[in-house]
């Protein structure tokens, strides 16, 4: 089902300051938001000092500030689920170890006759039936009946069937900091370019964006509804973004986009992300960005081992709760390649997740993405933002899904990356991609 972008709660939304510039006589609507305005040397003198003018311009154009709030970096995503939770109080409920999930519902891995037949003795109606055929699996969401625990009703239902496969229905945030600024303009020839196809499992993408105009994107989710959020519009143009001050990693390459929030509270989720994982296999896309964190859950491990043994590279951020956290998946899975986020000085960011989990490293702060509204650029920091660059990296060495040729690219890839040292995992990759903010100054 076609689709397009959405902007979640979880997937931090970026602070902006309005633009209002009408410097040049002469100069239509279109000037003032494609590119940002250059000072010409002959300014009328009644606009008085051009270089203090200057300074006050680049100080409304370029917000430094990566993050909002004071809160520290490692503790920004579970305040953005304790906001969320408490706004909605109604869809979703917490699991035993206080994460998000889907309220009174379990999710079942194309269960038995038998498993079946448990649920319907524990008073468990279907919800919905997802047949992926792409990967030989059907996904139920099974309605906890009132009075019962979530909980509860699913530890009696794995012991009723200790062969199945049942799970909350856990809810994914992005794994990302956000912020506000503008862009800069990026070396000549810096993306990657070329053709070929990549995939994202995202918020939505704001097509609208000059990023967007020359680029080619599929869409899926939300029913066919435009729903572009700050997160995915973000992450897509670092993959295949394109504009005269602006080059994702990618440009060339054709997106294709599953919006898995659509601006409900329970985007998200576990069974959204197995079900645009299924319509990436449907579509054949070889490498697939994932830039969302979350705790294990069943659904989702045997949807990304089921990608992986076709030949799938699966991309994801290993996320921002800290060296210490405990891992966050789908990036610490087996056989995903996890990413993390490094600052211009090839350093890890201090709020990057750290562990065996880690295979590449990639820039994730100092740079610059694109933003909805305005101005149309913005800072961004976090490994949501380094996983994309890896991915688009990689999608021209595998085009369709194949066990083989992933391998090879990921063995090309290790070959081209930089020794990065402790917590860079193989290697830092893709340095001439960031889009740096000094080109402004």
């Amino acid at each position: 089902m076609p689709s397009l972008r959405p902007s979640h709660p979880l997937l931090h939304p970026c602070r902006c300051l309005l633009l209002a510039l009408g410097l040049l006589a002469g100069a239509g609507p279109a000037a003032a938001q494609i590119g940002l305005p250059q000072l010409p040397g002959g300014l009328p003198a009644r606009l008085g000092d051009s270089g203090m003018l200057r300074d006050r311009l680049r100080e409304r154009l370029l917000d430094t500030a990566e993050l909002p709030g004071k809160l520290p970096l490692d503790q920004l995503r579970q305040a953005a689920i304790g906001d969320l939770m408490q706004r909605h109080r109604a869809q979703l409920e917490a699991d035993p170890s206080g994460l998000p999930i889907v309220r009174r519902e379990i999710l079942a891995w194309s269960p038995s006759a038998a498993g079946l037949a448990a649920a319907a003795a524990a008073g468990l109606e279907v919800a919905s039936r997802r047949e992926m055929a792409e990967i030989g699996q059907v996904l139920l969401a099974l309605r906890v009946p009132e009075g019962v625990a979530t909980a509860d009703a699913l530890a009696a239902l794995r012991a009723a069937d200790p062969d199945g496969v049942y799970d909350f229905n856990h809810v994914y945030t992005g794994a990302a900091a956000g912020g506000s600024g503008a862009a800069a303009m990026p070396a000549a020839g810096t993306g990657a370019g070329g053709g070929g196809r990549i995939g994202l499992v995202d918020s939505g993408v704001d097509e609208r964006h000059e990023v967007f105009r020359e680029a080619r994107i599929v869409h899926w989710g939300c029913d066919g509804a435009a729903m572009p959020a700050p997160h995915g519009t973000a992450v897509a143009a670092l993959m295949v973004g394109r504009s005269g001050r602006f080059s994702g990693a990618a440009p060339g390459a054709t997106l294709y986009a599953a919006d898995i929030y659509c601006d409900q509270p329970t985007g998200g989720s576990a069974s959204q992300i197995v079900q645009a994982l299924a319509w990436l296999a449907k579509e054949q896309v070889g490498v697939i960005n994932i830039s969302l964190v979350g705790p294990p859950n069943q659904m989702l491990g045997r949807a990304v081992q089921a990608m992986l043994a076709r030949g799938h590279l699966l991309v994801a951020a290993v996320g921002n709760d800290g060296p210490a956290a405990p891992p966050l998946y789908p990036a610490s899975y087996p056989g995903v390649v996890g990413v993390t986020g490094v600052d211009p000085k090839r350093r890890p960011l201090p709020e990057a997740a750290r562990g065996p989990q880690v295979m590449f490293a990639a820039p994730g702060s100092q740079m610059a993405a694109a933003a909805i509204g305005s101005p149309p650029y913005k800072l961004v920091r976090g490994t949501s933002f380094a996983a994309p660059l890896v991915a688009a990296l990689l999608a021209p060495k595998l085009p369709s899904p194949s066990v083989a040729q992933a391998a090879q690219a990921l063995s090309w890839l290790t070959a081209a990356a930089t020794p990065g040292g402790e917590g860079t995992g193989r290697g830092l990759v893709g340095e001439n991609l960031r889009v740096a903010p000094s080109a402004f100054r």
